[in-house]
Protein backbone atom coordinates (compact mmCIF):
# COMPACT_ATOMS: atom_id res chain seq x y z
CA UNK A 1 0.00 0.00 0.00
CA UNK A 2 2.72 2.46 0.92
CA UNK A 3 4.57 1.78 -2.34
CA UNK A 4 1.69 3.05 -4.47
CA UNK A 5 2.18 6.35 -6.23
CA UNK A 6 0.38 8.40 -8.83
CA UNK A 7 -3.10 7.41 -10.02
CA UNK A 8 -3.25 4.03 -8.18
CA UNK A 9 -2.75 5.95 -4.93
CA UNK A 10 -4.88 9.07 -5.47
CA UNK A 11 -7.82 7.68 -7.44
CA UNK A 12 -9.03 5.40 -4.61
CA UNK A 13 -8.82 8.34 -2.19
CA UNK A 14 -10.92 10.52 -4.48
CA UNK A 15 -13.45 7.74 -5.08
CA UNK A 16 -13.68 7.06 -1.33
CA UNK A 17 -14.32 10.78 -0.75
CA UNK A 18 -17.14 10.80 -3.33
CA UNK A 19 -18.78 7.66 -1.92
CA UNK A 20 -18.35 8.97 1.61
CA UNK A 21 -19.95 12.28 0.62
CA UNK A 22 -22.97 10.47 -0.85
CA UNK A 23 -23.39 8.40 2.31
CA UNK A 24 -23.13 11.51 4.50
CA UNK A 25 -25.75 13.30 2.39
CA UNK A 26 -28.09 10.32 2.74
CA UNK A 27 -27.63 10.12 6.51
CA UNK A 28 -28.45 13.81 6.98
CA UNK A 29 -31.20 14.23 4.40
CA UNK A 30 -33.03 10.94 4.82
CA UNK A 31 -32.33 11.00 8.54
CA UNK A 32 -34.83 13.72 9.34
CA UNK A 33 -37.68 12.19 7.34
CA UNK A 34 -36.99 8.78 8.90
CA UNK A 35 -37.14 10.71 12.16
CA UNK A 36 -40.64 11.90 11.30
CA UNK A 37 -41.79 8.27 11.06
CA UNK A 38 -40.00 7.36 14.29
CA UNK A 39 -41.87 10.16 16.08
CA UNK A 40 -45.28 9.15 14.67
CA UNK A 41 -46.37 7.03 17.68
CA UNK A 42 -45.79 10.00 20.00
CA UNK A 43 -48.01 12.35 17.96
CA UNK A 44 -51.37 10.53 17.79
CA UNK A 45 -53.52 13.43 16.55
CA UNK A 46 -54.34 13.07 12.86
CA UNK A 47 -53.92 16.78 12.19
CA UNK A 48 -50.38 16.61 13.59
CA UNK A 49 -49.50 13.50 11.58
CA UNK A 50 -50.82 15.10 8.41
CA UNK A 51 -48.69 18.16 8.99
CA UNK A 52 -45.64 16.05 9.84
CA UNK A 53 -45.90 14.11 6.58
CA UNK A 54 -46.60 17.25 4.58
CA UNK A 55 -43.41 18.81 5.93
CA UNK A 56 -41.30 16.12 4.22
CA UNK A 57 -43.55 15.30 1.25
CA UNK A 58 -41.54 17.29 -1.35
CA UNK A 59 -38.21 15.88 -0.19
CA UNK A 60 -38.34 12.29 1.05
CA UNK A 61 -37.98 10.35 -2.22
CA UNK A 62 -35.27 12.67 -3.56
CA UNK A 63 -33.32 12.25 -0.34
CA UNK A 64 -32.98 8.52 -1.00
CA UNK A 65 -31.16 9.25 -4.28
CA UNK A 66 -28.02 9.56 -2.17
CA UNK A 67 -28.41 6.02 -0.86
CA UNK A 68 -28.48 4.69 -4.42
CA UNK A 69 -25.49 6.81 -5.37
CA UNK A 70 -23.46 5.65 -2.38
CA UNK A 71 -24.31 1.98 -2.89
CA UNK A 72 -23.61 1.91 -6.61
CA UNK A 73 -20.48 4.02 -6.11
CA UNK A 74 -19.17 1.44 -3.65
CA UNK A 75 -19.97 -1.40 -6.07
CA UNK A 76 -18.18 0.04 -9.10
CA UNK A 77 -15.21 1.75 -7.43
CA UNK A 78 -14.50 -0.73 -4.61
CA UNK A 79 -15.88 -4.09 -5.80
CA UNK A 80 -13.77 -6.14 -3.38
CA UNK A 81 -15.16 -4.26 -0.37
CA UNK A 82 -18.68 -4.57 -1.78
CA UNK A 83 -18.24 -8.32 -2.24
CA UNK A 84 -17.24 -8.72 1.42
CA UNK A 85 -19.64 -6.22 3.02
CA UNK A 86 -22.79 -7.47 1.31
CA UNK A 87 -22.75 -11.10 2.52
CA UNK A 88 -21.60 -9.98 5.96
CA UNK A 89 -24.60 -7.64 6.27
CA UNK A 90 -27.24 -9.33 4.11
CA UNK A 91 -29.78 -9.71 6.91
CA UNK A 92 -29.90 -6.09 8.14
CA UNK A 93 -29.42 -4.77 4.59
CA UNK A 94 -32.35 -6.65 3.06
CA UNK A 95 -34.48 -5.88 6.10
CA UNK A 96 -33.67 -2.18 5.74
CA UNK A 97 -34.55 -2.15 2.05
CA UNK A 98 -37.88 -3.90 2.69
CA UNK A 99 -38.63 -1.42 5.48
CA UNK A 100 -37.92 1.48 3.14
CA UNK A 101 -40.27 -0.05 0.56
CA UNK A 102 -43.07 -0.41 3.10
CA UNK A 103 -42.43 3.13 4.28
CA UNK A 104 -42.52 4.56 0.77
CA UNK A 105 -45.72 2.72 -0.15
CA UNK A 106 -47.34 3.85 3.10
CA UNK A 107 -46.35 7.44 2.36
CA UNK A 108 -48.34 7.39 -0.88
CA UNK A 109 -51.25 5.15 0.13
CA UNK A 110 -52.00 6.87 3.42
CA UNK A 111 -53.59 9.84 1.70
CA UNK A 112 -55.84 7.90 -0.65
CA UNK A 113 -56.94 5.42 2.05
CA UNK A 114 -58.46 8.00 4.38
CA UNK A 115 -60.34 7.61 6.65
CA UNK A 116 -59.22 3.95 6.78
CA UNK A 117 -55.52 4.72 6.93
CA UNK A 118 -54.50 3.40 10.35
CA UNK A 119 -52.60 0.45 8.87
CA UNK A 120 -50.59 2.83 6.68
CA UNK A 121 -49.67 4.93 9.71
CA UNK A 122 -48.34 1.75 11.30
CA UNK A 123 -46.45 0.79 8.13
CA UNK A 124 -44.93 4.27 7.82
CA UNK A 125 -43.77 4.35 11.42
CA UNK A 126 -42.61 0.72 11.57
CA UNK A 127 -40.74 1.07 8.28
CA UNK A 128 -38.92 4.15 9.55
CA UNK A 129 -38.02 2.54 12.88
CA UNK A 130 -36.81 -0.72 11.34
CA UNK A 131 -34.78 1.06 8.64
CA UNK A 132 -33.06 3.26 11.23
CA UNK A 133 -32.25 0.31 13.50
CA UNK A 134 -30.86 -1.74 10.61
CA UNK A 135 -28.60 1.09 9.50
CA UNK A 136 -27.19 1.27 13.01
CA UNK A 137 -26.77 -2.51 13.13
CA UNK A 138 -24.81 -2.41 9.86
CA UNK A 139 -22.61 0.39 11.16
CA UNK A 140 -21.85 -1.43 14.39
CA UNK A 141 -21.29 -4.72 12.60
CA UNK A 142 -18.87 -3.14 10.14
CA UNK A 143 -16.91 -1.33 12.84
CA UNK A 144 -16.65 -4.51 14.88
CA UNK A 145 -14.66 -6.20 12.13
CA UNK A 146 -15.43 -8.81 9.50
CA UNK A 147 -14.01 -12.33 9.38
CA UNK A 148 -12.19 -12.78 6.08
CA UNK A 149 -10.31 -15.78 4.69
CA UNK A 150 -8.45 -15.66 1.37
CA UNK A 151 -10.11 -12.37 0.53
CA UNK A 152 -13.69 -13.61 1.03
CA UNK A 153 -16.22 -13.27 3.83
CA UNK A 154 -15.91 -16.32 6.06
CA UNK A 155 -18.35 -15.53 8.83
CA UNK A 156 -21.97 -16.33 9.56
CA UNK A 157 -25.14 -14.41 8.65
CA UNK A 158 -25.50 -13.02 12.18
CA UNK A 159 -21.91 -12.07 12.97
CA UNK A 160 -23.03 -8.43 12.86
CA UNK A 161 -25.38 -8.99 15.81
CA UNK A 162 -23.35 -7.92 18.85
CA UNK A 163 -24.01 -5.73 21.89
CA UNK A 164 -22.06 -2.95 20.17
CA UNK A 165 -24.17 -3.12 17.00
CA UNK A 166 -27.34 -3.05 19.13
CA UNK A 167 -26.03 0.07 20.83
CA UNK A 168 -25.33 1.66 17.45
CA UNK A 169 -28.83 0.77 16.23
CA UNK A 170 -30.52 2.36 19.22
CA UNK A 171 -28.23 5.38 19.04
CA UNK A 172 -29.03 5.99 15.37
CA UNK A 173 -32.75 5.58 16.10
CA UNK A 174 -32.61 8.31 18.74
CA UNK A 175 -30.39 10.47 16.51
CA UNK A 176 -32.81 10.31 13.58
CA UNK A 177 -35.66 11.13 15.95
CA UNK A 178 -33.73 14.23 17.05
CA UNK A 179 -33.29 15.29 13.43
CA UNK A 180 -37.00 14.76 12.86
CA UNK A 181 -38.01 16.77 15.94
CA UNK A 182 -35.74 19.69 15.09
CA UNK A 183 -37.03 19.59 11.50
CA UNK A 184 -40.56 19.99 12.87
CA UNK A 185 -39.39 22.93 14.95
CA UNK A 186 -38.14 24.57 11.76
CA UNK A 187 -41.03 23.61 9.47
CA UNK A 188 -44.18 23.74 11.62
CA UNK A 189 -45.89 26.14 14.02
CA UNK A 190 -48.27 26.22 16.95
CA UNK A 191 -48.90 23.20 19.15
CA UNK A 192 -46.92 20.83 16.95
CA UNK A 193 -43.82 23.03 17.07
CA UNK A 194 -44.03 23.37 20.86
CA UNK A 195 -44.38 19.61 21.32
CA UNK A 196 -41.48 19.04 18.93
CA UNK A 197 -39.30 21.37 21.00
CA UNK A 198 -40.05 19.46 24.18
CA UNK A 199 -39.38 16.14 22.47
CA UNK A 200 -36.14 17.43 20.95
CA UNK A 201 -34.81 18.44 24.38
CA UNK A 202 -35.20 14.87 25.64
CA UNK A 203 -33.85 13.39 22.43
CA UNK A 204 -30.79 15.64 22.53
CA UNK A 205 -29.97 14.32 26.00
CA UNK A 206 -30.36 10.78 24.66
CA UNK A 207 -28.14 11.45 21.64
CA UNK A 208 -25.39 12.92 23.80
CA UNK A 209 -25.65 9.90 26.09
CA UNK A 210 -25.17 7.54 23.14
CA UNK A 211 -22.27 9.62 21.83
CA UNK A 212 -20.54 9.29 25.21
CA UNK A 213 -21.26 5.54 25.37
CA UNK A 214 -19.92 4.89 21.87
CA UNK A 215 -16.91 7.14 22.48
CA UNK A 216 -16.01 5.14 25.60
CA UNK A 217 -16.93 1.70 24.23
CA UNK A 218 -15.03 1.85 20.92
CA UNK A 219 -11.51 2.52 22.27
CA UNK A 220 -12.00 -0.07 25.01
CA UNK A 221 -13.42 -2.72 22.66
CA UNK A 222 -11.23 -2.04 19.62
CA UNK A 223 -7.55 -1.42 20.35
CA UNK A 224 -6.89 -0.02 16.88
CA UNK A 225 -9.45 2.77 17.47
CA UNK A 226 -8.12 3.48 20.95
CA UNK A 227 -4.60 3.87 19.55
CA UNK A 228 -5.91 6.22 16.84
CA UNK A 229 -7.67 8.59 19.26
CA UNK A 230 -5.66 8.41 22.47
CA UNK A 231 -2.04 8.38 21.35
CA UNK A 232 0.10 11.51 21.30
CA UNK A 233 0.04 13.78 19.29
CA UNK A 234 -3.20 12.40 17.79
CA UNK A 235 -5.11 13.56 20.87
CA UNK A 236 -4.08 17.12 20.11
CA UNK A 237 -4.82 16.94 16.40
CA UNK A 238 -8.23 15.31 16.90
CA UNK A 239 -9.36 17.43 19.86
CA UNK A 240 -11.43 19.81 17.63
CA UNK A 241 -13.94 16.99 17.00
CA UNK A 242 -15.14 16.56 20.62
CA UNK A 243 -14.86 20.30 21.25
CA UNK A 244 -17.03 21.09 18.22
CA UNK A 245 -19.49 18.40 19.33
CA UNK A 246 -19.87 20.10 22.71
CA UNK A 247 -20.30 23.50 21.02
CA UNK A 248 -23.10 22.35 18.72
CA UNK A 249 -24.81 20.42 21.50
CA UNK A 250 -25.00 23.64 23.54
CA UNK A 251 -26.15 25.58 20.46
CA UNK A 252 -28.92 23.04 19.83
CA UNK A 253 -30.07 23.13 23.46
CA UNK A 254 -30.14 26.92 23.58
CA UNK A 255 -31.96 27.12 20.26
CA UNK A 256 -34.64 24.73 21.52
CA UNK A 257 -35.05 26.78 24.69
CA UNK A 258 -35.93 29.97 22.76
CA UNK A 259 -39.27 30.06 20.97
CA UNK A 260 -37.92 32.69 18.58
CA UNK A 261 -35.11 30.47 17.29
CA UNK A 262 -36.29 28.07 14.58
CA UNK A 263 -33.27 27.23 12.42
CA UNK A 264 -30.46 26.75 14.92
CA UNK A 265 -31.74 23.49 16.51
CA UNK A 266 -31.96 21.63 13.19
CA UNK A 267 -28.66 22.84 11.79
CA UNK A 268 -26.93 22.14 15.11
CA UNK A 269 -28.35 18.61 15.13
CA UNK A 270 -27.10 18.14 11.55
CA UNK A 271 -23.66 19.36 12.68
CA UNK A 272 -23.67 16.74 15.46
CA UNK A 273 -24.36 14.04 12.89
CA UNK A 274 -21.60 15.29 10.59
CA UNK A 275 -19.13 15.38 13.47
CA UNK A 276 -20.08 11.83 14.47
CA UNK A 277 -19.56 10.78 10.86
CA UNK A 278 -16.15 12.48 10.78
CA UNK A 279 -15.27 10.66 13.98
CA UNK A 280 -16.24 7.36 12.36
CA UNK A 281 -14.08 8.09 9.31
CA UNK A 282 -11.14 8.98 11.54
CA UNK A 283 -11.60 5.75 13.49
CA UNK A 284 -11.65 3.34 10.54
CA UNK A 285 -9.69 4.93 7.70
CA UNK A 286 -7.94 3.84 5.56
CA UNK A 287 -9.97 0.63 5.88
CA UNK A 288 -13.26 0.11 4.06
CA UNK A 289 -13.66 -3.27 5.72
CA UNK A 290 -12.00 -3.04 9.13
CA UNK A 291 -9.54 -4.21 10.09
CA UNK A 292 -7.98 -5.73 6.97
CA UNK A 293 -9.20 -4.38 3.60
CA UNK A 294 -8.00 -0.85 2.85
CA UNK A 295 -9.34 1.44 0.15
CA UNK A 296 -6.34 0.50 -2.01
CA UNK A 297 -6.87 -3.22 -1.49
CA UNK A 298 -10.54 -2.92 -2.46
CA UNK A 299 -10.13 -0.49 -5.37
CA UNK A 300 -11.15 -1.25 -8.93
CA UNK A 301 -8.68 -0.76 -11.79
CA UNK A 302 -7.61 2.89 -12.27
CA UNK A 303 -9.25 2.96 -15.71
CA UNK A 304 -12.58 1.90 -14.17
CA UNK A 305 -12.30 4.51 -11.44
CA UNK A 306 -11.49 7.24 -13.95
CA UNK A 307 -14.57 6.29 -15.97
CA UNK A 308 -16.79 6.39 -12.88
CA UNK A 309 -15.37 9.72 -11.68
CA UNK A 310 -16.23 11.34 -15.03
CA UNK A 311 -19.83 10.25 -14.56
CA UNK A 312 -19.82 11.37 -10.94
CA UNK A 313 -18.45 14.78 -11.94
CA UNK A 314 -21.58 15.24 -14.07
CA UNK A 315 -24.12 13.50 -11.85
CA UNK A 316 -23.26 14.82 -8.39
CA UNK A 317 -23.56 18.55 -9.28
CA UNK A 318 -26.86 17.77 -11.02
CA UNK A 319 -28.23 16.00 -7.92
CA UNK A 320 -26.98 18.80 -5.68
CA UNK A 321 -28.60 21.35 -8.00
CA UNK A 322 -32.07 19.87 -7.94
CA UNK A 323 -31.78 19.18 -4.20
CA UNK A 324 -31.02 22.85 -3.51
CA UNK A 325 -33.81 23.90 -5.89
CA UNK A 326 -36.43 21.73 -4.17
CA UNK A 327 -35.43 22.82 -0.68
CA UNK A 328 -35.46 26.47 -1.74
CA UNK A 329 -38.81 26.16 -3.50
CA UNK A 330 -40.50 24.56 -0.49
CA UNK A 331 -38.81 26.72 2.14
CA UNK A 332 -40.77 28.13 5.06
CA UNK A 333 -43.22 26.60 7.48
CA UNK A 334 -45.96 24.18 6.47
CA UNK A 335 -49.49 25.23 7.37
CA UNK A 336 -51.88 22.77 8.95
CA UNK A 337 -54.37 23.14 6.07
CA UNK A 338 -51.84 22.28 3.34
CA UNK A 339 -52.25 18.88 1.77
CA UNK A 340 -50.05 16.38 -0.04
CA UNK A 341 -50.52 16.27 -3.80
Amino acid sequence: MTALTGAPYWLPLICAAVVGFAVAMYIVLDGFDLGIGILFPFFPREIDRDQMMNSVAPFWDGNETWLILGGTGLLVTFPHAYAVIMPALYVPLITMLLALVFRGVAFEFRWVAKPHHAKWDIAFSAGSIVAALCQGFMLGGLMGGTRIEQGHFAGGPFDWLTPFSLLCGLGLLVGYALLGATWLVMKTAGTLERRARRSAHLLLIGVLGFIVLVSVWTPLEFARIGARWFSWPNMLYLSPVPLATAFFAVACWRGLASARVIFSPFYSAVALFILAYIGLVISVMPYLVPPSISIWDAAAAPSSQRFVLVGMAILVPFILGYTVFVYYTFRGKVRADEGYH
